[in-house]
């Protein structure tokens, strides 16, 4: 049967204290947002809806950004949670199959969750999701009976024995959508808040002789995050998860606790990534590649047998080429590096194209920007570039050409020639001397004043 998603992602988050809304906030790099939308995805939906309000521009601005055919609604009004699930209603006029209501800001549901909870819908009208709390605190408690769902109760409206429940609300439900708007639409707000609860549709559905049932996860898949104390706890969560996950897979994290990952890191099968390594997003890393200490890594792709570091920093649309090396304080940007290619130490390599066993020498600098635009730098297949050139772009020096120390390289180099763009050495015997000696004189008669 089709399913559809409907994210809700309308809270302002006032606990964060961030004028970002909440749903927004990055854990592994990406919006908690997107967590919500990367795990629902897994399902093939047929439609996604997420629903906006605080800020409500970022939000499908960002929605968007992952995923161009999401459907974006406004709760333009906070009034609770059926309210908010109730904007969906037009976006899924004429869909006929299950709506899961998911959360933006509980970014760990595996997809193995959702897919349970799509199966207890061929024997339940309605289905939650629950979990065991070590500390129940002040959640709703689900009363039930094996997989039957009998109740949902906040905890301000619990006796001790329903608070002695330990299986607690999710908030996540999943019911055929047309099911779903019809319970929401006999949903009240005579409560204290004076909102319309999603929770309530559970004993309306009961009333009606409809079936309600629960799934249970773990109590980590349903962690909320409404605070900055809870975003630490959050990110903590999922760098242990996607580090584990990496070593599973056959990558090699020589310190793994200092390592940090993105959402999307993805690390090839005996791969070495030494301390304090940092993966921004887009980062794909191959088999037998080795990422050395305190390197940064974003929106790249290094290929097998090439090694980063340590001190290296890779921006966005860089490729390193098999058996590349990248050396210690060197940045590269928006740049190939060929095969067997070297830049080791000390230099700035952005909008080029570096050929297959070319030698970058220390300190040189592809020269990009002119205050206004940015131009490209070619080097061929076995060029040797010497320490402290600066390759003023656009230019090309050929395959199998030098460029001697210390020159600034204003015009292209051909094949297999040497270039030399500095000013011509002249010693001037005994001047340094008489220089600083002046100096000397000067200086000491400044004190004796």
């Amino acid at each position: 049967m089709a399913n559809a998603l409907i994210v809700l992602g309308a809270g302002k988050g006032s606990r964060m204290e961030s004028d970002l809304p909440k749903v927004l906030h990055p854990i592994g790099g990406a919006p908690m947002l997107v967590h919500a939308m990367k795990a629902g995805a897994t399902l093939d939906p047929e439609r996604q809806i997420v629903v906006a309000g605080h800020q409500a521009g970022l939000v499908e601005a960002a929605a968007k950004d992952w995923d161009p055919d999401v459907q974006v609604v406004r709760q333009e009004q906070q009034l609770g949670t059926a309210h908010a699930v109730a904007q969906a209603r037009p976006a899924l006029n004429g869909f006929d199959g299950d709506a899961i209501v998911l959360y933006g800001d509980t970014p760990f549901i595996r997809p193995e969750t959702l897919e349970a909870i799509l199966a207890a819908r061929a024997t339940h009208d309605v289905v939650v999701l629950g979990f065991e709390a070590a500390d129940p605190g002040r959640y709703g408690r689900l009363v039930a009976q094996g997989d039957v769902l009998e109740r949902i109760v906040e905890f301000k409206d619990a006796d001790e024995a329903t608070r002695a429940v330990t299986l607690c609300n999710s908030g996540v439900v999943a019911a055929d959508a047309a099911t779903l708007f019809d319970l929401i639409e006999a949903v009240g707000n005579d409560n204290a808040s004076g909102e319309y609860y999603l929770t309530d549709i559970v004993e309306i559905a009961r009333a009606r002789g409809l079936t309600a049932g629960v799934v249970r996860c773990d109590e980590a898949e349903t962690l909320g995050v409404n605070s900055r104390a809870e975003l630490v706890r959050a990110e903590a969560l999922f760098q242990t998860h996607a580090r584990a996950a990496a070593l599973e897979d056959g990558a090699i994290l020589t310190a793994p606790d200092t390592v940090m990952m993105a959402h999307d890191t993805a690390l090839g099968r005996d791969c070495m990534v030494e301390a304090y390594v940092v993966f921004a997003p887009g980062v794909t890393v191959e088999s037998g590649a080795t990422i050395r200490a305190f390197s940064h890594l974003e929106d790249c792709h290094v290929s097998r047998g090439a090694v980063v570091g340590p001190y290296a920093r890779l921006r966005p649309g860089t490729e390193l080429a098999e058996n590349a090396k990248v050396g210690n304080f060197v940045e590269i940007k928006k740049a190939v590096i060929g095969e067997g290619a070297k830049v080791n130490h000390l230099s700035y390599v952005g909008d080029a194209t570096i050929g297959a066993q070319a030698n970058i020498g220390a300190g040189s600098v592809t020269c990009n920007y002119d205050g206004f635009f940015k131009h490209h730098t070619t080097i061929g297949d076995g060029a040797f570039i010497g320490s402290s050139t600066m390759l003023v772009a656009p230019v090309t020096v050929g395959a199998g050409a030098m460029t001697g120390s210390g020159s600034v390289i204003t015009t292209d180099v051909p094949e297999g020639a040497l270039a030399l763009g500095r000013a011509k050495q002249v010693n001037k015997p005994g001047l340094a001397r008489r220089i600083m000696d002046k100096l000397r004189a000067a200086k000491a008669a400044k004190r004796k004043g």
